[in-house]
């Protein structure tokens, strides 16, 4: 994610991977997973050269590529293990596990610095080591806003820094791939919207300011651009449901649509217009493109596969077609690997694993 990468690193590190696919995924006896399992993709999925499939317990999610291709952090919750959401760091080859947040609270939305000398993460921490209480799903399905704090820290975890600090939701911090600006969701101002800031937490500017929730952005190869989620009432009555819900630190995503926009916060462009959920978007390496998860096909259900579209919104390609979940896509910068979180070959209800599949740009006519 460093504009001095060369590319080269996912040569050296991921066919390491795709080499050692024949190896079935075993654990030594702390319970340690290592190595990967090679996995079919399925028919339909001409875009994977090859699939590995990097974690086997758990739920595991949000799994971001360091700038040298090698590691990925991600957030994992495993029963017996912590009872909330805690961030790891993995490489791309599989194998052990590292703890990098402090294992208290809940924490979310981790990322590597474009030069990999720290990491960024939010966490509760600071309100205490206990995990926060789930929504309350009597006003249907909702995500908890909790009081959030954005974080850095060293790769390994140590010298943990606050960086940006508010009461309420601070979140979904991602870095510019200059490492110049993160853009990240804040309540701030009273509403979910999209901020972005030096890498040392000064000179917030704030770039989305329509009532309603604007997230998970992610800047385009460049920098020019961002990628996000977003929903904005349409009328009197979801407006009110949404403002209810936000002053109670809920939000309800049950319609979502993405978005792209200047770095700036200007020319903002629709690119869905489906009523279903689509989010995670992701831009591909060639900054024409953006990859996402939906569930277009059936919006009441939890099987969301990974599209591809294009910046104006055509040419939309499904790319996964298993039955369960999938999401949270991510390139390597080069474009030869994708990573994302998935249902497929679970051991239990819930179990979410990381993949990692080998990119096919062009396909054969």
């Amino acid at each position: 994610m460093n504009s001095r990468y060369d590319g080269s690193a996912p040569t050296r590190a991921l066919p390491a991977l795709m080499a050692a696919l024949g190896v079935a995924a075993c654990a030594d006896e702390g319970g340690r997973e290592l190595g990967g399992m090679a996995r079919d993709p399925l028919p339909e999925e001409r875009r994977f050269a090859s699939l590995s499939q990097l974690t086997f317990e758990g739920e595991n999610a949000e799994a971001y590529f360091s700038s040298d291709g090698e590691r990925l952090i991600f957030q994992r919750r495993h029963e017996g293990e912590y009872e909330c959401d805690q961030i790891f760091t993995i490489g791309t080859e599989g194998g052990e596990r590292n703890l990098v947040s402090t294992g208290l609270g809940r924490t979310t939305c981790a990322y590597f610095f474009p030069d990999d000398s720290r990491i960024l993460y939010s966490s509760t921490h600071h309100a205490g080591g206990e995990c926060p209480p789930p929504p309350d799903m009597r006003r249907g399905y909702v995500w908890a806003l909790y009081d959030f704090d954005i974080y850095t820290a060293r790769p390994d975890g140590s010298d943990v820094q606050v960086l940006f600090r508010t009461p309420g939701y601070d979140a979904e911090a991602t870095i510019a791939p200059d490492g110049s600006r993160i853009v990240f969701t804040s309540t701030r101002d009273g509403d979910l919207d999209i901020y972005s800031m030096n890498p040392d937490g000064s000179d917030v500017v704030k770039l989305t300011d329509e009532p309603g929730y604007d997230g998970g952005p992610f800047f385009s190869p460049d920098g020019s651009k961002i990628v996000y989620r977003a929903r904005y009432p349409e009328d009197p009555e979801e407006l009110a449901d949404y403002q209810a819900l936000l002053a109670d630190n809920l939000v309800r995503p049950g319609v979502l649509d993405i978005y792209v926009m200047d770095a700036d916060g200007s020319n903002r462009l629709r690119l869905t217009h489906n009523a279903a959920a689509n989010f995670a978007p992701f831009f591909h390496p060639n900054g024409e493109q953006v990859i996402f998860a939906s569930n277009l096909h059936d919006p009441d259900s939890r099987n969301f596969d990974l599209f591809l579209i294009n910046l104006d919104g055509t040419g939309l390609e499904q790319v996964t077609f298993s039955e369960e979940f999938e999401s949270f896509p991510m390139f390597t910068p080069d474009g030869r690997y994708l990573v994302f979180a998935s249902n497929r070959h679970g051991s239990h209800e819930g179990n979410t694993n990381l993949f990692i599949a080998e990119w096919i740009d062009e396909l054969p006519e």
